[in-house]
């Protein structure tokens, strides 16, 4: 059954990327009426959502999103058992960069608060016994090893929650903008959300999961100007040498990886493209998500900085002139880099709850992030998961938000 203006939901959700298809699936699994709204097609390139791999990793300089990851990890199983076909493979993750470096001593501290992330430490000397050698740590650098890594493949994933939340009788519609939410005019309970089209759809409760739209929404519905800067990023896929291709899959134990240092570069195995590997900087430009320049960060930094890192770090193992392929991709960035996950507040007190600035690194706890806003929106609290860290108010008290002691990760550049 289709929706149709001025049909009456319990909950109406703004954005189905993987936060707002996560809520969906986890609201309707509670035997509400709800409603998923996408201004795109479903399954669009335009956002955070899409393409090929994002990793898991449970290693985080904040002792605040390791429990996240292992709860998110274990969801992504459940889902997978549920929908009978896998988005996610494991793999080991290893971070490493200098040994001074204040971020990657906070990910070594994090990791021994959360021993289920099981953390193991690698000088320089002994880099040679992991990963068959493949990393040559320079002087002066050592490593973390975790037992938690993995690809997931995102588009894919997307979908399968979208499948899931149909099957638990979940109405989806794409290709609707929203331009207004507001308080229901009849009764003052719940909420009105008006579509560009001319449709309008009630809800008792909404969700806005808009991604890098979040701020341009927020700011039509309220006020409130949330501090989420769109970041246009590129994604950079380089030729492995001939020889050793088995070196970089999974199926080799190639982990996903991380590099702290000047800049943040990250990868996957060799998994998407066979013979090409995925690696990036963690960073991008600042953009308007409908006006950007596709091919302002195809070039320059984005990419150079990442081949010097391969010519120093995986010497004669990768191509490091240009990468193969290229794509484009949007960060959704706080000043702090921690999510927003609030209740709007206001008018709408809690029948309204945000979820943006996922900053780079959200994706792998779309399910964790979709349990804790449909919680908010049907109970009004959620259970389990400390959430100062991600209230929309922490930016009026400080405006970089919450104080980090160690160095950023992302860059803008």
């Amino acid at each position: 059954m289709a929706a149709a203006s001025g049909d009456r939901f319990d909950l109406v959700v703004v954005g189905a990327g993987i936060m707002g298809s996560c809520a969906a699936y986890y609201a309707a699994k509670r035997g509400l009426r709800v409603l998923l709204l996408e201004q795109f097609d479903f399954l669009h390139g335009l956002g955070s959502s899409h393409g090929e791999s994002r990793t898991i990793r449970a290693t985080y300089p904040e002792d605040y999103y390791p429990s996240m990851v292992l709860e998110a990890r274990c969801l992504w199983e459940e889902a997978q058992a549920e929908a009978g076909y896998r988005v996610v493979t494991s793999t080991a993750h290893f971070d490493f960069g200098p040994e001074d470096n204040k971020s990657l001593q906070s990910v070594i501290d994090s990791g021994g608060h959360h021993r289920e992330v099981n953390i193991r430490l690698i000088d320089r000397g002994s880099s040679s016994s992991v990963f068959s050698g493949v990393f040559a740590l320079p002087d002066g650098w050592i490593g973390v090893v975790s037992d938690i890594g993995g690809v997931i493949r995102p588009t894919k994933a997307v979908a399968m929650f979208q499948a899931l939340a149909l099957k638990k009788g979940a109405i989806l519609k794409d290709r609707t903008r929203i331009i207004a939410i507001e308080k229901d005019g009849e009764n003052r309970e719940g909420v009105r959300v008006r579509a560009a089209g001319g449709e309008i759809f009630l809800g008792s409760k909404c969700v806005i999961t808009a991604g890098a739209w979040m701020k341009k929404l927020v700011k039509s519905v309220t006020e409130i100007d949330l501090p989420i800067q769109p970041l246009h990023t590129t994604i950079c896929y380089w030729k492995i040498k001939a020889g050793h291709e088995a070196e970089f899959t999974a199926e080799g134990g190639f982990p996903t990886f991380a590099s702290y240092g000047d800049s943040y570069i990250y990868g996957t195995p060799s998994l998407e493209f066979p013979g090409l590997i995925k690696i990036a900087l963690h960073g991008g430009r600042p953009c308007d998500p409908d006006r950007r320049d596709w091919t302002a960060s195809s070039s320059g930094v984005m990419v150079d900085s990442v081949g010097e890192w391969i010519r120093k770090i995986l010497p004669g193992k990768v191509e490091s002139g240009n990468p193969v392929i290229t794509q484009a991709c949007l960060y959704s960035m706080t000043p702090d880099g921690d999510f927003v996950i609030d209740f709007l507040g206001g008018e709408f007190g809690k029948d309204v709850v945000v979820a943006g600035g996922f900053s780079g690194h959200g994706f792998k706890m779309g399910p964790v992030v979709g349990r804790i806003v449909a919680e908010m929106a049907i109970d009004g609290a959620v259970e389990g998961v400390e959430m100062r860290h991600f209230g929309i108010r922490r930016f009026a008290e400080c405006s970089i938000g919450n104080a980090k002691e160690f160095e950023e990760q992302v860059s803008s550049h």
